[in-house]
């Protein structure tokens, strides 16, 4: 019986920023608009929250069902560890992804049922990311599906939720966010390269190779601050964003410098630290615009 602190470790905390992140930002959109509405923010919140934690236990189940995590560099897993067995897991996912379909209900009756449609294909997405019959973390899309989901769904949804229109500010807003989220899968990916290729789990870390991963998480998190520069040409006070920059560069430092397996575990918090950060301060200067 796996314990609390077991639990805890498996829902992956290190990964909540990816959550946060766009959350913060679409509600600064949102003011940005004139239209923030607390109520949908704060469900939109526990929808990522426990969307995120969701997926992080179905990998957990996934992953350890299919053996994949027997050697494992980076956090404990549940199923490949043995600490929990594979249908407490399981049921820990779907009680995670009830959560989220229970606050995206609420969400949608307060804004639009459309909603509702995004939020099944969301949990779809993130089930098939290791489960299934064709898993496409299998098979180098992991950074897709984070960039889409985690990245614009996420922030243009959580803006939608409480305007009720779909605006280019939003997406552009959500670019640098899921940019940086999707570095921190990069970095994740990173880590597990050389153990992901031994059981046949085909990551773009593992496609493209260690040395060509480590610049393109370094593109990544440059894009993103690019990004926010851009934006912030429009709207002056987005550029407060660019404040998060320095957070950004001792986990890009650690990758450029050759670390590997445990080390890149200070570069994964790193990067969920400068996503925070950045996603607190870009919305900051997103709601002052």
């Amino acid at each position: 019986m796996a314990t609390p602190a077991q639990w805890l470790a498996g829902a992956r905390p290190r990964t909540l920023p990816a959550a946060v992140a766009p959350v913060l930002v679409g509600t600064g959109v949102a003011v940005a608009l004139d239209g923030f509405r607390p109520v949908p923010a704060l469900l939109a919140l526990l929808v990522a929250l426990a969307l995120q934690v969701g997926v992080n236990y179905a990998n957990d189940f996934s992953d350890g069902r299919r053996g994949t995590d027997a050697d494992r560099v980076g956090p404990m897993r549940l199923v490949g560890s043995g600490a929990a067995g594979e249908r407490a897991v399981l049921v820990a996912a779907v009680l995670s992804f009830a959560v989220a379909g229970v606050a995206g209900l609420a969400m949608a009756a307060l804004s639009s049922w459309w909603l509702v449609a995004v939020g099944a294909v969301s949990i779809l997405a993130a089930w098939t990311y290791t489960g299934g019959p064709i898993p496409y973390g299998y098979r180098a899309l992991g950074e897709v599906f984070v960039f889409v989901f985690f990245g614009l769904v996420a922030t243009v949804g959580t803006t939608f939720g409480q305007t009720r229109t779909v605006e280019g500010l939003a997406f552009a807003a959500a670019v640098p966010v899921g940019l940086l989220i999707t570095a921190i899968l990069v970095v994740n990916n990173l880590r597990d390269v050389h153990g992901d290729a031994a059981v046949g789990k085909r990551t773009l870390a593992v496609l493209l190779g260690e040395r060509a991963t480590r610049w393109f998480f370094t593109g990544l998190v440059v894009a993103a601050f690019v990004v926010v520069l851009l934006v912030g040409l429009a709207r002056p006070w987005a550029l407060l964003g660019l404040l998060a920059a320095p957070v950004a560069v001792p986990p890009v430092r650690t990758v450029l410098s050759g670390a590997r397996g445990p080390a890149l575990i200070a570069a994964l918090g790193g990067t969920g630290r400068a996503t925070l950060v950045t996603g607190v301060v870009f919305a900051l200067g997103l709601a002052l615009s």
